[in-house]
């Protein structure tokens, strides 16, 4: 079994690798840039329909971009090796609002904020090339003045954010504030002449030559080589993975994804690994009742039982169970009202509680949610459990041991139960992953705040970070999942080994 484990351990790095490759493509492919429809501001973020600037006047729109990764290819950067012509194309066509000299077809708004915005985030890594079509005076004015925004644009940085900065960023954030600021004053106007834009172009020259090797904007063959491999949204994001540094949330710098995680995490856990244990007992229990009464009234009664339990929505039951279970009506045989929302009690009374009070209040208050949770996965997994046991008891084995007169009892318990528990442990192992996804329904109507109503905000709002922190740890969590399985295999059928 050492050697099994030890395979699968180090197979599960590679896996988590590729799972997070896939998502992290699928997510920065799909249709549609967060960024261009959405406005950052105090109160949060909010749609609007016109798109920002890609020159480097729009702060907001550029931090933003930047801070998630977004002015970079997804997977490989040959941008350093774009030609100078390649770039006076670009400012040819957003200048005319033409695709080219030769054609004169004009760009669609799509087509022409798309070029804005790829040459936007191409700039830094074709200064040179910007800062030669700024300075040649056989250029028309007006794309000179493009070119120079953009080397703008390109020269421009955007602090580190977050909370515990250590020094070196905080100079670093110095230093690119300074050069920002500076960088600003050479933003050429609209109504400046051909004298004031030299000028600023001058500046911009000497500006240049005083930080190409602080900033890296004539990189070598070997830094250019590293470039394509390293300078890219995926790597960018995978060497923070691999510090276990998960970002921060789109809406809220200073709040990590990690610790907003936690904050949810007894919730979620609470919900998804107790209807998982809960399920596994009573679903064997059914199971064997069904199996052993077959086509008897006990089967036939159960199997419509669940099969009408499986045919009602969790949006039917849930709101079934606040109105007409749990408002207004006490908890059985006592006097006790039925919560309607919530984990717990209210925190000015939840604080004041012992340990054993406060226990019996979280289970007055996940009593319903639970229902709500399970009886779902019950009537499916009962019904399955149904078949394998009824498979178990063909068994010779099975036989044998009744011709033995081996009381029922521990035939069902001892025979074919465990038998019969490797079908449905194989069920519920890939379920685990769950823990993190939570029930959005549930959760929202009963008004708890875990995991499935934060990563459903994040996927409205296009919050990458916690969206790939889902994938990343649903995944590792059903991979343990399946682990957990196959050893629990061996303990159930000593027959099995994983050698």
């Amino acid at each position: 079994m050492l050697n099994y484990l030890l395979r699968r351990l180090f197979l599960l790095p590679l896996t988590l690798f590729a799972i997070v490759l896939v998502n992290f493509i699928i997510i920065n492919l799909a249709p549609g840039e967060p960024v261009t429809v959405t406005e950052i501001s105090p109160d949060g973020a909010t749609r609007r329909e016109d798109r920002s600037m890609a020159f480097g006047s729009d702060e907001l729109y550029l931090q933003f971009r930047e801070f998630y990764g977004l002015t970079l290819p997804i997977l490989f950067n040959s941008w350093p090796w774009t030609s100078a012509s390649s770039v006076y194309s670009d400012l040819w066509s957003l200048v005319h609002h033409e695709d080219s000299p030769a054609t004169k077809r004009e760009l669609s708004f799509k087509d022409y904020d798309r070029l804005r915005v790829m040459l936007g985030d191409k700039a830094r890594f074709v200064m040179p090339i910007l800062l030669g079509i700024a300075e040649d005076e056989k250029q028309e004015l007006v794309l000179r003045k493009m070119a120079a925004r953009f080397f703008v644009r390109g020269g421009t940085r955007q602090a580190i954010l977050g909370p515990n900065l250590s020094t070196d960023q905080k100079a670093y954030n110095r230093k690119i504030n300074g050069d920002n600021n500076l960088l600003n004053t050479f933003l050429p106007l609209p109504s400046d002449t051909l004298a004031q834009l030299q000028d600023k172009v001058k500046k911009m020259r000497s500006w240049y030559l005083e930080n190409r090797a602080v900033y890296n904007f004539e990189p070598s063959t070997w830094n250019k080589i590293g470039i394509f491999f390293l300078e890219t949204r995926f790597c960018k994001y995978l060497s923070r993975v691999l510090t276990l540094d998960f970002g921060t949330l789109r809406n809220d710098s200073n709040k990590t994804v990690i610790a907003e995680v936690v904050k949810r995490f007894k919730y979620s856990l609470t919900l998804a690994l107790v209807p998982m244990l809960i399920t596994f007992f009573l679903c064997q229990l059914f199971g064997c009742i069904m199996a052993y009464k077959h086509h008897m009234w006990p089967d036939y009664t159960l199997n419509i039982f669940f099969l009408i339990l499986y045919a009602i929505p969790v949006f039917v039951v849930a709101p079934f169970l606040i109105e007409k279970v749990a408002l207004n009506h006490t908890f059985p045989f006592t006097s006790i009202p039925i919560p309607l929302s919530g984990f717990t009690s209210p925190d000015a009374i939840y604080a004041r509680q012992t340990s054993q009070q406060r226990l019996f209040d979280v289970l007055q208050h996940i009593c319903l949610p639970l229902v709500a949770i399970i009886y779902g996965s019950l009537a499916a997994e009962a019904r399955l459990s149904r078949t394998a046991i009824l498979e178990v008891l063909r068994q010779d084995y099975v036989r044998t041991a009744k011709a033995k007169g081996v009381p029922p009892g521990t035939i069902m318990v001892k025979h074919v139960g465990r038998n019969a528990a490797i079908t449905i442990v194989t069920s519920l192992a890939g379920s685990l992953g769950i823990v993190l996804g939570g029930s959005l329904i549930v959760e929202t109507l009963f008004e708890i705040n875990g995991f499935g109503k934060f990563f459903y905000d994040a996927i409205i709002n296009r919050d990458y970070n916690v969206i790939m922190f889902s994938a990343l740890a649903g995944s590792l969590l059903s991979l343990l999942g399946y682990l957990a399985a196959d050893i629990a295999y061996t303990l159930l059928d000593p027959r099995l080994t994983l050698e």
